[in-house]
């Protein structure tokens, strides 16, 4: 992975700065009705306690601008506008308090309504997402390209924002999103090499939690390894808080958070213990544990290989029959029985965090 993050330019999004050398920023979106305030301020706070750092919900109607204000007093996420067609609530939301708008300016209208938004935005220092997606391109880059291609997306979102520089405007935000992977990091390469604008990352259209999580995976994962990245969501067809679990699962394995990743073997002839149960148990245990610390947790199958594999653990156990060793950076401190592991794992997990 490359150690050099593409530093991009710093937006201020309410009280949280993206960009620059400034962690990668974790954002879902609610799927209720934004008018709907008993059902959205529960789901923003469950967001919140999932570690969500932004949430985006449709504006698509004037009773959903008269519930921003209310979601201001509920949540001190900051809290983005999507924004189709109608550009009277872009305006609207600004003047509502909201914190960013997304907009796909080639959907907003005759150009003086852009320039409306975008007049707004400055006077209220709101910056402006600017989002792509490889199913809504413009009909002349579609017949430029032939289709939507990585090179048709990314040049879509570079005119777009030449739009907003054409009336003094630069707190720009760009995304470009596609279903095919392939095509959303190359569009996403594209940008980062001809603008310092921050990007925000997603797979669109990926699909539920198994496919999506995988897809995401990929294309997220592809582009922060090149340093490229400064807010992501992973978009699932499921609740909106596992698409945050993922999110924080993959910047662990990315080694870009801190907190706790388990690994664990995928078992064979040789496991005497009931691992599979086991490995998943461990993982819903660290997942209620916050630490800003970077700590690994083993959980493998037996001796012959556990502990050497996993000797750069912090702490693991392997298994035996009816009971394992426990260890701690490759070396063996004990054995426990079976019905013990989770208490002693969390008791390791606990001192590490500690010391």
């Amino acid at each position: 992975m490359s150690n050099m993050k593409r530093l991009s330019r710093t937006v201020r999004v309410g009280n949280l700065e993206i960009g620059g050398s400034n962690p990668i920023a974790v954002q879902s979106m609610t799927n209720i009705d934004t008018a709907d305030i008993p059902a959205v301020t529960e789901q923003l706070k469950a967001l919140k306690s999932a570690g969500c750092h932004i949430v985006r919900f449709a504006v698509n109607s004037m009773e959903a601008v008269k519930a921003i204000p209310v979601y201001k007093t509920v949540t001190d996420m900051p809290l983005v506008a999507d924004i189709h067609f109608d550009y009277r609530l872009a305006l609207a939301a600004a003047d509502a308090g909201i914190d960013k708008i997304r907009i796909n300016p080639g959907n907003i209208g005759a150009e003086e309504n852009i320039k409306a938004v975008v007049n707004k935005c400055r006077e209220k220092n709101i910056p402006i997402r600017i989002g792509i997606n490889g199913g809504s391109l413009e009909k002349e880059l579609l017949a430029k390209y032939g289709s939507p291609t990585a090179e048709a997306i990314a040049e879509s979102a570079l005119n777009n924002a030449r739009i907003l520089e054409k009336y003094d405007f630069d707190n720009i935000v760009l995304s470009v999103k596609s279903s095919d992977v392939i095509k959303m990091i190359a569009a996403n390469e594209i940008i980062a090499s001809r603008c310092d604008y921050p990007l925000h990352l997603g797979v669109t259209e990926a699909g539920g939690e198994l496919n999506g999580t995988i897809r995401n995976s990929i294309g997220i994962g592809a582009l922060l390894a090149k340093g490229i990245g400064d807010t992501m969501r992973v978009s699932l067809t499921a609740d909106p808080v596992k698409e945050v679990y993922a999110a924080h699962r993959i910047l662990r394995v990315m080694g870009m958070e801190s907190g706790i990743s388990v690994v664990s073997c995928p078992t064979c002839g040789r496991t005497k213990i009931d691992l599979i149960p086991l490995a998943s148990r461990v993982e819903k245990l660290c997942e209620g544990i916050k630490t800003d610390k970077y700590v690994t947790v083993a959980v493998m199958g037996c001796v012959v290989n556990g502990p050497g594999e996993a000797r750069e653990a912090d702490v693991g156990i392997a298994g035996g029959n009816g009971e394992a060793v426990l260890f701690r950076k490759g070396q063996i401190i004990g054995k426990i029985k079976e019905s013990e592991i989770e208490a002693v794992l969390k008791d390791e997990i606990m001192r590490i965090i500690n010391e």
